[in-house]
């Protein structure tokens, strides 16, 4: 069972990380309601590639984390990393479902713009869902 959920993790993280990478070298599509603002009439503030690059280096490298826990690779980590990674990423997904209470995450205030729906419908709970995932993961371990 573990073996399934990293796996289907990391192609989760795969295919997140791909979308940032293409929105980094220039690509528009679906990019129209992953920003949060005030309004339906405000535009949002869009970050620059390097922080897009950023965000996708990250992604792939937590998939990649993920595979190298489930014993599918092997590479030399620090022991740290080694013992709190899966705690990490778990901590960052939860708390990104939870959100700010203000413009993302289950229990923001702003929810009827363009983004807001998109986060009550796919981004926080595929962020919750990652955390559980993660959680379940960690305590299989």
């Amino acid at each position: 069972m573990t073996a399934l959920i990293s796996i289907a993790l990391f192609l989760v993280f795969l295919f997140l990380s791909g979308i940032h990478f293409y929105w980094g070298l220039g690509g528009k599509w679906g990019s129209q309601a992953v920003f949060p603002t005030i309004n339906s009439d405000t535009k949002p503030i869009i970050p620059g590639k390097i922080p897009t690059f950023v965000v996708a280096f990250g992604l792939l490298a937590m998939g990649l984390f993920i595979l190298q826990k489930a014993n599918f690779y092997h590479f030399s980590i620090p022991s740290w990393l080694d013992q709190y990674g899966l705690w990490a990423i778990a901590t960052i997904f939860i708390l990104r479902a939870i959100g700010d209470f203000k413009y993302l995450g289950f229990f923001k205030k702003i929810k009827e713009t363009a983004f807001g729906i998109n986060d009550s419908k796919y981004y926080s709970p595929l962020c919750l869902s990652i955390g559980i995932l993660i959680l379940i993961l960690i305590l299989k371990g």
